[in-house]
C-alpha cells in the first residue's frame, strides 16, 4: 500500500485543468453518491468542457489557492483554501474544498493535504449533511458545528469551525 508521503503535494497549474476537472467530479461521485440526487451528479459530468475551463481559470486567478496531490502521473486529491465568504463570521479564512479519491481515504492523505494548506490556522467550512466521513475527519482536526446550515441544489450544508 502506498503512503501519503508518497504522495506529491503541489500547488495546481493551468495545465492540470482536464484532469481537474475529471478528479473533481469522480470524488464527488464518490463521496456524494448516496447523499444526493443522481441527477445531479449526471450533470456534473455532463459538464466536464466548463469544468476544464473553471479549473484553468481557477488556476490562473483564482482567489483560493489550490494544492493536487499527486501520486505517480494521477491527481489523487486536492484542497483549496481562500478567504472567507461567509459576512456573519469573524473568520478569514474558509476551507473551499478538501476531496481525496475513495482508495485514499483512511490512509492520512486528507490530513496532510488539510495541514499542509491550513496548518493550525483559525478557520471554517461547509460539509454536506449526512456526510458522516467527512464531519468525522473534520471533528478530529478541531472543527465543531457552529450550528449554522445553508440549502444548496445538493443539500442542507452545516457549517464547521475551528478556532
Amino acid at each position: 500500500m502506498t503512503a501519503p508521503a508518497e504522495v506529491v503535494l503541489r500547488p495546481l497549474r493551468e495545465s492540470d485543468a482536464e484532469r481537474m476537472a475529471l478528479l473533481h467530479v469522480a470524488v464527488w461521485e464518490e463521496a456524494y453518491g448516496g447523499l444526493m440526487a443522481p441527477e445531479i451528479l449526471a450533470a456534473r459530468r455532463a459538464s466536464l468542457d466548463e469544468r476544464v475551463a473553471g479549473w484553468r481559470n481557477a488556476a490562473a486567478s483564482s482567489l483560493a489557492a489550490t494544492t493536487v496531490a499527486e501520486h505517480d502521473g494521477d491527481l489523487v486529491g486536492f484542497v483549496s483554501v481562500g478567504p472567507g465568504r461567509d459576512e456573519d463570521l469573524d473568520l478569514e479564512v474558509e476551507l473551499w474544498a478538501l476531496y481525496a479519491r475513495a482508495a485514499w481515504w483512511g490512509r492520512g492523505l486528507g490530513h496532510r493535504m488539510l495541514t499542509h494548506a491550513l496548518a493550525a490556522r483559525a478557520s471554517y467550512l461547509w460539509v454536506l449533511d449526512g456526510n458522516e466521513r467527512a464531519t468525522g475527519f473534520y471533528r478530529r482536526q478541531g472543527f465543531v458545528a457552529d450550528g449554522t446550515e445553508r440549502h444548496e441544489p445538493e443539500g442542507r450544508e452545516l457549517r464547521m469551525v475551528r478556532r
